[in-house]
């Protein structure tokens, strides 16, 4: 089991790693306008999606009544819930907006150093173990930086905290289909995936009847984290998917919370 001390070195370095591509950038740069994969959002929004969420998640850990009002105004409000961050975020400049980052996720880091790692956090939906919602803010941190590398015309060279990434996504699978109003169908699914550093990570989802045959994803774990985050078509990527279970899991995996992710169309 991971251990809570080695997941936060994780989630910081995952930090500094977004922050190198983007604190270089002078504060009018117009890199910080320059549209991302997500459709709509620029380099600055990205970051000020972080930086809204990252704020969130501090007031979640040392005032959760406080986060709980906040989160039931946040969910019940017309319109995009997001717009008021990035609203906020497009009045900055690029320096200001690396503040509040930065701001932001110091607050969170420093309040999770003196957490309990059994503690619930309350979020936007049902409460998280501490693990998990670390895990998922690494997972929002590295995601959204793709979609920033994406932007700048950047290869990061995957390491392997992808493992804290892959494994939420793999977890996620019941709420993939959840969040589509179904089930998910019985079966056995093997997800084997290649490390960055060339190892072995396999897990095993549900169990198969005799002479069923067992669906599996294969291939490097990167590619298994673009895709479960919705930022790579699985078309493009070198996964290889058998089954009829896996084949469908795929088509809508989603790791992150909220609806059901649009998902991004194949290259080309």
């Amino acid at each position: 089991m991971t251990e809570f001390s080695e997941l936060l070195d994780d989630h910081e370095a995952e930090h500094r790693d977004l922050l190198r591509l983007v604190k270089p950038l002078a504060g009018d740069a117009p890199e910080w306008d320059r549209m991302t994969p997500a459709e709509g959002w620029a380099v600055r929004d990205q970051i000020s999606h972080l930086a809204y969420f990252d704020a969130a998640a501090h007031l979640a850990i040392t005032e959760p009544q406080k986060f709980s009002l906040m989160a039931e105004a946040f969910m019940v409000q017309t319109g995009d819930p997001m717009e008021g961050h990035l609203v906020r975020g497009r009045a900055m400049d690029g320096t200001e907006l690396i503040e509040w980052w930065e701001r932001a996720h110091g607050g969170m880091s420093e309040a999770f150093a003196d957490a309990d790692p059994k503690m619930r956090v309350p979020w936007f939906g049902p409460p998280m173990g501490a693990l998990s919602f670390v895990t998922a803010r690494l997972m929002e941190t590295w995601a959204h930086g793709q979609d920033v590398a994406d932007a700048l015309g950047v290869n990061r060279t995957p390491t392997d905290r992808l493992r804290h990434i892959a494994h939420l996504g793999v977890r996620a699978r019941p709420f993939s289909y959840l969040v589509r109003g179904q089930e998910a169908p019985p079966g056995k699914i093997e997800v084997v995936l290649v490390a960055p550093s060339g190892g072995e990570w396999t897990w095993e989802i549900g169990e198969s009847d005799e002479g069923e045959p067992v669906s599996s994803v294969t291939g490097p774990a990167e590619d298994f984290c673009l895709v479960v985050t919705q930022r790579r078509n699985v078309a493009d990527t070198s996964l290889t998917v058998t089954g009829s279970g896996a084949e469908e899991w795929i088509g809508i995996a989603q790791a992150f919370a909220g609806p059901p992710g649009r998902g991004r169309l194949p290259a080309g």
